[in-house]
């Protein structure tokens, strides 16, 4: 089953009542959280979209008629994502339709109908698996379920998985990444969210790791996470940054010497490799510097000022924290774990941050 032969409901409620504003209407580079949604199915060939949302607005009809989406409205308000299942499958024309949330920018729509080829003809739903978890907003429902959501909406019913006990509902574990399934509802996941559209528009995935003052330990971290990173099968490049000069060579060395008679690039090749100083009239920008490191997957850069989007802060009490919009988390001596702000870990948490590079690199 491929998507011409399927149907796409796009739940998108609008109430983001954790993220404090309509969550639909985020940018990502030019496009609103919803619109890229809506581009990915029409781009994906569906046979049909459905824009399922609560109530009516000028941003939603706008964007239904750009991408030839049928726009649906909730019978009955206030039942969250059961209530737009309810509408959108009943209005289905296929046999088939595969229902996602609004707010899953990074969900890959073809890779998911590969997974979900061979549609099972005995239940009425596939449901991928992560880590345990079921995903019943980036899930396969067959036209007849519209029934038991109906029934739902009639008993009050507003958890989708126990909707999902009433009929025959296949859920096996999903094969692709886990990061696919990142939803946002928080500020925080806002942050992480930007980070990893930033480095899917660039060549290399960027990731830097500041601190306001020295002694907060950037370097100890940045050799820890260098070994875990590898073992997870990730190539990475360091490039440190430093606001007071440096001169690689050593004295009376000739590459040194043909900088001191005044070489703008100075290049040493050797069996075990190679390195060029280059001098420039103002710092250099990161990504041009990263292009000319080969074999790598991930470039860590090491600074004492505000960093390149996507910013890991590490804090132990000394100065102020970084806590920008280019933050996506602090590492910190005292981490508060129920910020919803910010995320926040323990400065020793290595796994924790491996887990973010992996995440905000895209994989």
């Amino acid at each position: 089953m491929n998507a011409s032969n399927l149907s796409l409901l796009v739940i998108a409620g609008g109430k983001s009542t954790r993220l404090g504003r309509d969550k639909r209407q985020l940018q990502l580079g030019d496009k609103s959280l919803l619109e890229i949604t809506l581009a990915k199915g029409r781009n994906a060939g569906f046979t049909e979209i459905f824009l399922c949302a609560e109530a009516p607005s000028p941003f939603l009809t706008e964007l239904a008629e750009k991408y030839g989406a049928l726009l649906l409205f909730d019978e009955k308000q206030g039942l969250g994502p059961v209530s737009g299942l309810a509408q959108g499958l009943k209005h289905l024309t296929t046999s088939w339709a595969l229902a996602m949330a609004g707010d899953m920018p990074f969900l890959d729509l073809e890779e998911l109908c590969r997974w979900g080829a061979t549609l099972p003809t005995s239940e009425l739903a596939l449901v991928p698996v992560i880590q345990g978890r079921l995903q019943p907003l980036a899930a396969f429902y067959r036209r007849e379920t519209a029934t038991y959501f109906q029934k739902a909406l009639h008993d009050n019913i507003r958890k989708i998985r126990q909707v999902l006990e009433a009929f025959p509902c296949n859920k096996v574990e999903y094969t692709g990444s886990p990061s696919h399934f990142f939803n946002l509802n928080t500020p925080a996941d806002w942050r992480l969210a930007q980070g990893r559209f930033a480095n899917l528009r660039r060549r290399l995935p960027l990731i830097s790791i500041t601190a306001p003052a020295s002694g907060t330990g950037k370097t100890t971290f940045i050799e820890k996470l260098l070994p875990r990173l590898r073992k997870r099968g990730i190539r990475t490049g360091v490039i440190k940054s430093d606001s007071h000069g440096f001169n690689l060579d050593m004295e009376g060395k000739d590459s040194c010497r043909f900088s001191e008679a005044g070489a703008e690039s100075v290049a040493v090749i050797s069996p075990q490799g190679w390195f060029i100083t280059q001098k420039t009239a103002q710092r250099a920008d990161f990504e041009a510097v990263a292009s000319k490191m080969e074999g790598i997957d991930l470039l860590l850069t090491e600074s004492r000022s505000h960093g390149t989007l996507p910013t890991l802060s590490l804090w132990r009490g000394k100065g102020e924290p970084f806590t920008g919009e280019d933050t996506a988390a602090l590492f910190t001596s005292s981490p508060q774990e129920d910020a919803a702000s910010l995320y926040e870990y323990h400065i020793n948490n290595l796994e924790k941050a491996v887990e973010l590079c992996l995440f905000l690199m895209g994989r």
